[in-house]
């Protein structure tokens, strides 16, 4: 890892920089693809398939006998534990449920809110090496208890053409609708524009990896919401001497396993943790089944030393960490005054890692920075708000003239007319 010490604030952007390709790196490749989706549907997913993940896949559509099959593989104590994550998960965004609000604004102007169900949703679930089936409980959970109709499944096959058991499970668990075996560019594509097989959606959930981010991005072109542009994992602990330090490298190896382009950065006011979290890391790694992943994306991390908290809140909400660990003897000065983080975990018993499955909350956060302006996942990314409002016949007399004025002013005489015709008719 990097070792920088008292880091002026001029080079913080560079310092803080993502290990990630540019998006127009990988633009015109994702276009390509879309545009192939578009013309010639299931053909050109089938085509992709076979080129990226290396496989064919005769029938897109995992059936009923598959996950029975699928249900059956999975070992009991791992159902048993999908089903505490799922519990703890339904709890936390079930009391995310708002009740309608309504108003009248003026005698006789009632208006209210209430919010409804996204129709139809899709979710991507990476597969490859390490299949995501937590990312489906994060999702498919809120959008049922939201009241979603249709929850499409995407997720890559792997060479056998099948997907992960757990994913299955998982899926068929929460009331997934339709799973597919489709990943990566072509199955945001399919979602995006609908092919025979694959249905449109009107909305995209799930992380991915760089081109899969992308793929979304360009999807909001065509019509259809996304979460957020969710990239490469990362992650953001900041530290003293009250932390223990293998507890801190254990953390930070925990979101550097994710993929070689993650990253993972430590700020601390203490020179000696720095050091004694850089030792631990090298133990711990070298006993990892992902060692090699994890070394690369520690590469691209960095061991950030400053003098005090106040430097070290400003630079991290210059980053915007997707997650933020807190392990400091002041730890209510970063709770209440951390303005850009998407999920953060406070003291040494409080892994990122329970966040990622079992604690409640949601782990489909905002990368790259994306925190400073938007939030993880929850049940209102589910829902839309819709205004209703009914005005009697006194409210329109009570606000009728200042429309009037008001559209006047603008110079749209339809709008003046569409208060002054009613207007009139109450004057008869």
């Amino acid at each position: 890892m990097n070792k920088i010490y008292n880091p002026k604030p001029e080079t913080w952007s560079t310092i803080l920089e993502r290990p990630t390709k540019t998006v127009d790196d990988i633009e015109s490749t994702v276009k390509g693809i879309f545009k192939e989706v578009q013309s010639k549907g299931d053909i050109a997913v089938a085509k992709y398939t076979s080129l990226f993940d290396g496989v064919s896949v005769p029938v897109l559509e995992v059936s009923q006998a598959e996950i029975a099959t699928a249900i059956e593989t999975v070992s009991k104590e791992l159902k048993e534990a999908i089903q505490l994550a799922k519990s703890n998960i339904e709890k936390f965004h079930a009391a995310q449920k708002t009740a309608p609000i309504s108003i009248e604004t003026t005698d006789g102007v009632q208006c209210w809110q209430e919010k409804r169900p996204i129709q139809k949703i899709g979710l991507y679930i990476p597969g490859g090496t390490a299949p995501l089936f937590s990312t489906v409980l994060m999702l498919a959970v809120p959008a049922n208890i939201a009241g979603c109709k249709e929850i499409v499944l995407c997720s890559p096959p792997d060479k056998k053409g099948n997907i992960h058991p757990a994913i299955l499970y998982a899926a068929n668990l929460c009331g997934v609708t339709k799973i597919l075996k489709v990943g990566g560019i072509q199955a945001i594509a399919g979602m995006t524009f609908g092919t025979e097989l694959i249905p449109k959606v009107y909305k995209i959930f799930g992380p991915g990896n760089q081109f899969v981010t992308v793929a979304k991005q360009l999807a909001t072109q065509f019509g259809v919401a996304i979460d957020m542009p969710a990239g490469p994992s990362e992650l953001l602990i900041v530290a003293d001497d009250t932390a223990v330090p293998a507890f801190i490298a254990s953390d930070l190896l925990s979101q550097a396993e994710h993929g070689t382009d993650s990253q993972v950065i430590l700020v601390s006011t203490s020179k000696a943790l720095i050091d004694e979290v850089e030792n631990e890391i090298q133990k711990q790694i070298e006993v990892l089944p992902r060692k090699e992943i994890a070394e690369k994306a520690i590469a691209n991390s960095k061991l950030i030393y400053v003098e005090n908290d106040t430097v070290a809140l400003e630079l991290i909400d210059e980053y915007g960490p997707e997650h933020f660990i807190i392990c400091t003897k002041d730890e209510d000065f970063y709770v209440n005054n951390i303005g850009n983080a998407g999920s953060v975990f406070i003291g040494n018993y409080t892994p990122e890692s329970a966040g990622d499955y079992a604690s409640g909350t949601n782990h489909t956060l905002p990368t790259n920075g994306y925190a400073k302006n938007y939030s993880g996942v929850n049940l209102d990314s589910f829902l839309k708000a819709m205004t209703f409002q009914k005005i009697s016949e006194s409210g329109i007399q009570n606000i009728g003239p200042a429309i009037e004025l008001m559209a006047e002013a603008e110079g749209l005489q339809a709008h003046k007319n569409a208060v002054t015709l009613r207007l009139k008719d109450l004057k008869i």
